[in-house]
């Protein structure tokens, strides 16, 4: 096995990382993973067989690596997908304070060390909600097998602005958005990567509305698959959909077809 990569954990200052966005739109939980993984400080999970395919998860925001990873990681090994559960700056047991600049330095680290041991195997990118970011981020700076985009974010100035505003940080709205279009551009991230997009969300999501949801599928092109589901919410969307989001997983690889590319009944 390759030595995991060594994380800096002094990342990039820039105004997304102003302690007042950091302290406020961050949710850190403390929940430890049963099975850690260490990548660098953060104390990231995995359930591997030494299967041929890898999905890289990244929960959402307010969520843990121990959230997911006993549950999902086998039911993933079942349909013969190592999974490897990504964790954050300041979350679960990991070091450090959560960051915008951190997440995007990290997820690509965490990338890396997924190859490292993986091997030359396709590897899925999954990224939901908060992880939305990550994940595209990796899409667009990495080879990846697909990436699927569950409840996930396209216009982070319109969830920053929700919990600070550009005053409380000392600058102005056109400052902001220049920050956040330079580091963020979910549309130009995705249409950069060259893999299947998949986009899972819910008609009902009252976090983040399902207009991310299509911008982030819309960026795809050709590549890009909608799903929208009618049951279940943001904090609901498995609970109702579960199987079907796995099934997508599963299938994410495939290109997608056009009549299967707006598919807005459920999987």
């Amino acid at each position: 096995m390759q030595p995991k990569p060594r994380l800096n954990l002094e990342s990039t200052v820039s105004l997304l990382d102003h302690p007042a966005i950091s302290s406020s739109y961050f949710f850190p939980q403390l929940r430890r993973p049963r099975v850690p993984w260490p990548v660098g400080d953060l104390v990231c999970s995995r359930v591997v067989q030494e299967l041929p395919v890898a999905l890289l998860h990244f929960h959402g925001n307010g969520e843990v690596v121990a959230d997911w990873a006993d549950e999902l990681g086998p039911s993933l090994a079942r349909h013969r997908l190592d999974s490897y559960f990504a964790e954050y700056r300041g979350y679960g047991g990991s070091g450090g304070t959560p960051s915008l600049g951190a997440l995007l330095d990290d997820s690509l680290a965490v990338h890396d060390a997924v190859v490292a041991e993986h091997g030359t195997g396709p590897v899925i990118v999954y990224g939901r909600s908060l992880g939305s970011l990550a994940a595209a981020h990796v899409a667009a700076h990495r080879s990846v097998a697909a990436l699927v985009i569950e409840s996930g974010i396209h216009d982070l100035y319109e969830r920053i602005a929700v919990r600070v505003t550009p005053s409380e940080i000392g600058t102005t709205e056109a400052a902001l958005r220049a920050a956040v279009a330079e580091h963020f551009d979910q549309g130009a991230k995705i249409a950069r990567s060259t893999c299947p997009v998949t986009v899972l969300h819910t008609e009902l999501d009252d976090l983040i509305g399902k207009h991310h949801a299509e911008r982030n599928a819309a960026a795809a092109g050709a590549r890009g698959r909608l799903v929208l589901f009618p049951r279940g919410d943001h904090n609901t969307i498995w609970a109702y959909n579960g199987s079907s989001i796995i099934d997508a997983i599963v299938t994410a690889r495939a290109l997608p077809t056009p009549s299967r590319a707006a598919d807005t009944s459920g999987l």
